[in-house]
C-alpha cells in the first residue's frame, strides 16, 4: 500500500497544493511553524477520519474558508483507491472511488497508518487513557466490527453514567429496570471490545518480543499484558466473558450508586509493559521506555501487514531527533525498502543512513512544498 498523489484544499495554515509520492521514503525539511506537521495530520485524518491533534474537526478548516478536502490516490495490493474527505460546518463527507461513505465506520481501515511522533514517546509512562487510544485506533484500523462494538459501548456507558449519576443524587439504594437493561447491554459491548483487545495484544506481543530484543542489543525481553477489570483472559468465549463482568458488575452495584459512575470495563482497563520482568511504565529508565514505545510501533506495522496483506504507511513526525544514534539506525534500517514513509524533521544534519540519502525530498516554507535534493 501507497500513497501516489496527495491535494489538499483549505486544510489548516497550509498553501492548496497536489504532491507525488514515491513508494519508499518521503522526506520535509523545513523550520517548526511550516507546515510540516500538517501534512503528516492529513494523512492521518485519509486514514482514521480525525485528527490526532485536536478532537475538534472544524479547526482542520482554514481560517478564511468553508471547508477543507484532503484528496488522495493510493494503491493497494489488490487494486487502485481513491480517497476523500471533506470537513465543514455541517460535519464531514467521506468517499470512497467517488462514492459517498454512509457511515464514518465504513471508511475508516482503508488506508492504514503508523504514526510515530514524539508524544508517542509517552506511550509507555503516560497514562492509561493514551494506551487505551493506541490500541482502540490500530484495531479500528483492521476491524470495522471492533469500532461499531466500541462506538456503542460507549454509546452504553454514556447513558448508564447519567443513570447512576441520578441515583447517586437522589441517593437511592435500589436499582430499576432501566439499570438492568443498560447493564445487561454494556456488558454485551464490553464483551466483543475486551475479547478482541484481548487477542490484539496477544498478536503485538509476537511481533514486538522479538524487535525489542534486538533494539536493546539483546539485553532485554518485553512483555505486554493487558490489564482488564475483571478475570477475564485470552481465549474465553464471548458467553463466559459476559458472566464474568455481568457477575463483576453485581459486586459494584452499591458503590456504582454511591458514586454515580461506571467503574469497571474497557473505559478503565490499561496496558501493562514489562522489561525483564520489571514494570517500566513505574521503574524503567528513559531509554528503556523509549525502546519499548519504539518497539510497539515497528510491530504495528508487521501486524497491520499480517492482518490485511498490505504494509501500512509509516508516518514519522519529527521523532528522528528525539532517538539516538543506535535508535535512529534501528529505525531506518527496519524501514528501508519495506514501508512506504514520510518524515519531517528541521534537519538530518548528524545523521548519515542510506534511507535518507535515497529519499524524495521536500523543502517545507511558508506553507508550501517544493521538491529538492540533499
Amino acid at each position: 500500500m501507497y500513497v501516489r498523489e496527495l491535494s489538499l484544499s483549505g486544510y489548516r495554515n497550509l498553501q492548496e497544493t497536489t504532491l507525488q509520492f514515491e513508494n519508499t521514503v518521503n522526506l520535509f525539511l523545513g523550520e517548526n511553524a511550516q507546515g510540516k506537521t500538517n501534512l503528516m495530520e492529513a494523512l492521518y485524518v485519509l486514514a482514521f477520519a480525525k485528527s490526532h491533534r485536536t478532537n475538534k474537526d472544524q479547526e482542520l478548516i482554514a481560517w478564511n474558508r468553508d471547508y477543507a478536502r484532503v484528496h488522495a490516490d493510493i494503491t493497494k495490493r489488490v487494486s487502485p483507491l481513491s480517497l476523500d474527505i471533506q470537513f465543514s460546518q455541517k460535519g464531514k463527507r467521506a468517499k470512497l472511488n467517488g462514492l459517498e461513505q454512509q457511515r464514518i465506520s465504513e471508511f475508516i481501515g482503508a488506508l492504514n497508518v503508523v504514526m510515530f511522533a514524539p508524544e508517542d514517546l509517552n506511550l509507555v509512562k503516560g497514562g492509561p487513557k493514551q494506551r487505551r487510544r493506541f490500541i482502540d485506533m490500530e484495531i479500528g484500523q483492521i476491524s470495522n466490527v471492533y469500532l461499531y462494538h466500541l462506538s456503542q459501548y460507549h454509546r452504553i456507558l454514556k447513558q448508564r453514567n447519567q443513570l447512576l449519576k441520578e441515583y447517586a443524587q437522589k441517593r437511592m439504594t435500589e436499582t430499576t429496570m432501566m439499570y438492568d437493561i443498560l447493564t445487561e447491554q454494556l456488558v454485551k459491548a464490553a464483551a466483543q471490545v475486551v475479547q478482541r483487545r484481548l487477542v490484539f495484544i496477544d498478536h503485538l506481543q509476537n511481533w514486538a518480543e522479538p524487535m525489542h530484543w534486538d533494539i536493546s542489543r539483546q539485553l532485554e525481553e518485553l512483555y505486554i499484558e493487558y490489564m482488564p477489570s475483571a478475570q477475564v483472559s485470552l481465549g474465553l468465549d464471548l458467553s463466559t466473558i459476559e458472566d464474568i463482568y455481568g457477575n463483576a458488575f453485581q459486586e459494584k452495584v452499591e458503590q456504582e450508586m454511591r458514586r454515580g459512575l461506571t467503574l469497571l470495563g474497557p473505559h478503565r482497563e490499561d496496558l501493562a509493559i514489562y522489561v525483564n520482568k520489571q514494570d517500566i511504565q513505574t521503574y524503567g529508565s528513559q531509554g528503556q521506555q523509549r525502546t519499548a514505545a519504539l518497539s510497539l510501533k515497528l510491530a504495528e506495522i508487521e501486524l497491520i501487514q499480517s492482518e490485511t496483506a498490505d504494509p501500512p504507511i509509516l508516518l514519522l513526525d519529527d521523532v528522528l531527533s528525539e532517538l539516538d544514534d543506535f535508535r535512529q539506525s534501528h529505525l531506518l534500517n527496519a524501514i528501508q525498502g519495506k514501508v512506504q514513509t514520510f518524515i519531517t524533521t528541521t534537519n538530518i544534519a548528524g545523521i548519515e543512513h542510506d534511507t535518507l540519502r535515497q529519499a524524495k525530498t521536500f523543502r517545507v516554507g511558508n506553507r508550501s512544498f517544493e521538491e529538492t535534493s540533499l
